[in-house]
């Protein structure tokens, strides 16, 4: 399972980041978010959605094998035994892997909650085992997450 996007679909309203910001840090602060939304300047309405893509690159190189995968093939990290040596941070494709010591002690990515998935009004985000080509979330469908 994965987190897909189709980046044409895209509004740019950032409610995904809220949603995400808020399962990870129970707070409204899209900055905190496990991924982003970029706009294309000075072109309007064209934005460009990084997501955790769960390759697990950032697995890889873990010298304490903090990140782990769950029955899903979700990627995620057990807290307890991330050291923050931030080893993971720049192997992210993605750049959406990312260390915030003054919330927790530990390095922070997707969990593959769902949260974005369900309040995008543009179903642009969904989940699922993968993706047909050139398909978005209507000719794909969502998976429960």
């Amino acid at each position: 399972m994965r987190l897909y996007y189709d980046s044409v679909r895209c509004s740019g309203c950032r409610a995904c980041l809220v949603a995400c910001s808020l399962n990870l840090f129970g707070e409204n602060n899209p900055k905190k978010a496990a991924l982003r939304i970029l706009a294309h300047f000075p072109v309007p309405g064209v934005f460009e959605i990084k997501a955790c893509t769960q390759c697990g690159d950032c697995a890889a190189v873990c010298p304490t094998e903090a990140i782990k995968q769950d029955a899903r093939g979700a990627y995620f990290v057990d807290f307890d035994e991330c050291n923050l040596c931030e080893a993971c941070v720049p192997e992210c494709p993605e750049g959406v892997m990312f260390v915030r010591t003054e919330l927790a002690d530990a390095a922070w990515k997707c969990n593959l909650c769902g949260d974005c998935v369900q309040v995008c009004g543009m179903d642009a985000l969904w989940v699922a085992e993968s993706q047909p080509v050139d398909a978005g979330p209507a000719q794909a469908g969502r998976a429960a997450v």
